[in-house]
């Protein structure tokens, strides 16, 4: 495996091609080439390397994860950014991840762009709808969401679950993710993913009782009052707390609250997403393989209430989620 390996003394870096081998129950690594002290020097050395070209053609991509990833780290760091109180040393990586979405992939051309949302879009539907129970795998569900392949054995409910994630999420991106927050634009999303899986639509008039939950969900009578609450939260925050820590926050308060009968969660990080594109942030999987801990750092969350954003609540689940989309990001969207 060829990879690039970074070295820091005080503050300066170093930057090594460096190979490791497997021989026997060893592995061997070797420094091929050293590639500068920036990640300019790094990028240009690479490009010009006579030797070693096969192993730097077979790693190219991940090589190339590593230069566009620390680049944009390194900008972000310059800038001296105050600390956040719920993203700590995640700030940066999240802020890395957003200038690259700003400057390199809103710069490509429209249909590069929808080529890669699209593939954004299959990760983000598979691993949403399979959270909730879906069993389409995602071999299975690039074949549906790329080709139209039915796949076997699946029911209908399951087919339109990741056919309407793909309609409402591309409906949004062509407007611009420009849908406000309002009562109207968060019933008409939940309607349009429930389109041919639940027909109920609208705020619940019924109560629900969350399963493996440690929270009430609010009592049908206060489902208004309570999104009432939440999206008065939100217009309060809007300006006064991270984008990133505000859509993580708001998707929790809208779990709490479990406003409709069936589709919540799919609602939710439907939502959570529609804001982080909003303000100019990339879009967020949360993978099923994680669901145990994204279901634990949710319920550390339910200790809270509609109206306060304690960094004792929110803590984990605010780094969960920096998590999953710094760990995503870059293979996603590069």
């Amino acid at each position: 495996m060829v990879y690039i390996y970074k070295k820091s003394a005080g503050k300066k870096n170093y930057y090594y091609l460096r190979i490791s081998k497997r021989k026997g129950k060893k592995i061997i690594t070797k420094d091929l080439a050293y590639l500068g002290g920036t990640i300019k020097e790094a990028r240009k050395k690479l490009s010009n390397l006579s030797s070693h070209k096969e192993e730097i053609r077979k790693a190219y991509r991940n090589l190339n994860i590593f230069l566009d990833t620390n680049y944009y780290l390194e900008k972000i760091k310059d800038l001296k950014l105050k600390k956040n109180e719920f993203l700590g040393k995640k700030l940066e990586e999240i802020e890395a991840c957003r200038l690259h979405f700003q400057e390199k992939f809103q710069n490509l051309d429209k249909l590069t762009k929808r080529e890669i949302m699209k593939n954004f879009l299959i990760e983000f539907a598979y691993n949403s709808t399979s959270i909730e129970g879906n069993t389409i795998n995602l071999e299975e569900a690039k074949h549906l969401l790329q080709e139209g392949l039915t796949p076997k054995d699946k029911t209908l409910r399951e087919i339109y679950d990741l056919k309407n994630t793909e309609s409402v999420f591309f409906e949004l991106y062509e407007s611009n993710f420009k849908e406000e927050l309002t009562h109207n634009s968060i019933i008409k999303i939940h309607e349009k993913l429930m389109e041919n899986v639940d027909a109920r639509k609208g705020y619940r008039n019924s109560d629900v009782r969350v399963i493996r939950s440690n929270f009430d969900a609010s009592p049908a009578p206060y489902v208004k009052t309570d999104m009432d609450l939440l999206l008065k939260w939100y217009k309060n925050n809007e300006k006064k707390i991270h984008p990133f820590v505000l859509s993580t926050i708001f998707h929790h308060k809208f779990e709490k609250i479990h406003p409709f009968m069936d589709g919540n969660g799919r609602t939710g990080r439907m939502i959570m997403n529609l804001i982080l594109l909003k303000k100019g942030y990339p879009p967020i999987v949360i993978r099923k393989k994680f669901r145990k801990e994204y279901l634990d750092s949710m319920r550390i969350a339910d200790k809270s209430n509609l109206n306060s954003s304690k960094k004792e609540d929110y803590l984990n689940l605010v780094q969960f989620s920096a998590n999953e989309l710094t760990e995503n990001y870059w293979n996603l969207f590069l």
